[in-house]
């Protein structure tokens, strides 16, 4: 494959994120019964602290309707509540249970050590820091190309 088969570049990147979604996916779930799915808006609203489902949608990339849909099934498990937002009564803040911050705890070092093994064990440091500053180029040019197109509908 050379630098230009973008083609063969797109299936190497959409493949490889579906095998690795997969495997951290079904090691959380075997070990603390918890997909990613759910996980991932588990460790937003941990760094955020209280937060909307708009800041949850905003950070995974997601529409709002599908964050709120995963925000009703973390909260229906007890592992994150709702509050009346005091700034905008038409939102929720969104915050961990205890239960929720231990489950998450756990679950984080099961993660970390799945990406460790699919990702730190085959490249470098340097290299993972590169491949890391690469795909954040390509997700803000994909951003502005997006902004771009929208404004131009």
């Amino acid at each position: 494959m050379t630098g230009s088969d973008l083609s063969g570049h797109f299936d190497n990147l959409v493949r490889f994120e579906t095998e690795l979604w997969t495997a951290v996916d079904q090691r959380l779930r075997i070990e603390h019964d918890l997909p990613l799915s759910r996980f991932e808006p588990m460790q937003i609203i941990d760094r955020l602290g209280s937060c909307r489902v708009f800041d949850i949608a905003e950070a995974l990339a997601i529409t709002v309707g599908g964050t709120s849909k995963l925000v009703d099934r973390i909260e229906s498990s007890g592992h994150c509540r709702r509050q009346s937002n005091p700034a905008d009564k038409r939102s929720s803040l969104i915050a961990l249970t205890p239960d929720g911050i231990g489950l998450l705890q756990r679950a984080k070092a099961t993660f970390d050590d799945e990406l460790a093994r699919r990702l730190g064990s085959v490249l470098t440091p340097e290299a993972l820091d590169r491949f890391g500053a690469t795909l954040a180029s390509l997700r803000e040019a994909n951003r502005r190309l997006t902004l771009i197109t929208k404004e131009k509908a």
